[in-house]
């Protein structure tokens, strides 16, 4: 036979084998994949965070009350200005020229609603 005949035979034969083997590999890998499901198949790290609250938002009664005709009620004496941010005690230096906004019983009450102390 001649030798040019005998190598195209012999790139034949090797080219078939490789497809063969192609074929195979991919037949093994198509077989051995799991469907994803998206579910993890460990134990989580941390337990899940608790269902929301069925109850609603809570509520809280409110720590100031309105003036009334310009001026504060005996039971909540500390004048609030929600312009300035600023409340002022009984005593107090601009107390008296203070129109109050809101009225609160204690120092801690405006405090805790974002007011500040007066300093004079």
């Amino acid at each position: 036979m001649n030798p040019v005949i005998e190598k195209v035979v012999k790139a034949v034969k090797i080219v078939l084998v490789l497809v063969v083997i192609t074929g195979i590999v991919r037949r093994f890998r198509s077989s051995s994949k799991r469907p994803v499901t998206g579910a993890a198949r460990w134990k989580p790290l941390a337990d899940p965070p608790p269902p929301p609250s069925r109850s609603g938002p809570v509520k809280f009664a409110p720590t100031w009350v309105e003036p009334v005709d310009g001026t504060c009620p005996s039971t909540h004496p500390i004048k609030g200005n929600a312009d300035s941010g600023i409340f002022h005690v009984p005593g107090g230096m601009f107390y008296d020229r203070t129109v109050p906004e809101r009225c609160y019983a204690t120092a801690a009450d405006a405090e805790a609603d974002g007011f500040r102390q007066a300093k004079r």
